[in-house]
């Protein structure tokens, strides 16, 4: 949702119950590759698994009469859950055997699926664990290039990097919902390039304020219902 002080009676984000509680459930699964001995570094699975969710948003299959477009839709008319997961060896071929996409980083790589019910997971997604996903960045992450979608994180909230990636994707999502359509097709032509950062703290409040895409978490897991988790930073909304 879009933080206009008032939130939208039916954002996918809205903490309070709503019309969106009451449709049917889903979660768009997206499973990130650790290996023991070569982890991704944090933020790039944020940025990778972000870059899925715009890849998943605009394949052929999951528009218009393509084969995902009927759960993409249902997953969209409840709350825009997204859930990520981990997998090594064994664990990660099984998760790439079923329909998805991966999308690969600079060391990460992030495999999303199509949307399936909240209590009907594919066993060999439902078996991985959500717990691991903590990361850190090996070396210092340079600042972002001003010309790119900058995805910021609110600096005062701890969340595992499984949580970022999440809330990461719930900020792509509000952004390309935003947009106009040219700015759209250049973003996708691009190749979704985009940044995850920490927002400075003294900047936060005002980046909550400007009218930016603003993510407001449920509260289903790790943090307290209604806190503003990320602002898209999208060069074309501000």
């Amino acid at each position: 949702m879009s933080d206009n002080q008032t939130p939208a009676a039916d954002s996918p984000f809205r903490p309070d119950p709503g019309a969106r509680d009451e449709a049917p459930q889903f979660v768009l699964p997206l499973v990130v590759r650790i290996e023991r001995a070569a982890p991704p570094a944090r933020t790039d699975a944020l940025e990778t698994a972000a870059r899925a969710v715009l890849v998943m948003l605009t394949d052929e299959r999951s528009v218009g009469e393509g084969e995902w477009a009927r759960a993409m839709r249902d997953w969209q008319d409840a709350r825009i859950r997204k859930v990520v997961r981990r997998a090594r060896g064994a664990e990660w071929r099984r998760a790439e055997a079923l329909p998805g996409i991966t999308v690969t980083g600079k060391s990460a790589e992030v495999r999303v699926f199509p949307p399936v019910p909240l209590d009907g997971w594919p066993k060999d997604l439902a078996r991985l664990q959500v717990s691991g996903t903590d990361l850190d960045d090996p070396d210092p992450v340079p600042p972002a290039d001003p010309a790119t979608p900058v995805l910021r994180l609110n600096p005062t909230l701890g969340m595992s990097a499984g949580k970022a990636m999440a809330q990461a994707g719930h900020a792509a999502q509000l952004a390309w919902w935003e947009l106009p359509d040219e700015a759209r097709a250049a973003w996708q032509a691009a190749g979704f390039p985009l940044a995850v950062r920490t927002a400075d703290p003294a900047h936060w409040p005002a980046l909550t304020a400007g009218g930016l895409p603003t993510v407001r978490d449920a509260g289903f897991t790790e943090i307290a219902p209604g806190s503003c988790t990320v602002v898209a930073d999208h060069p074309a909304l501000r």
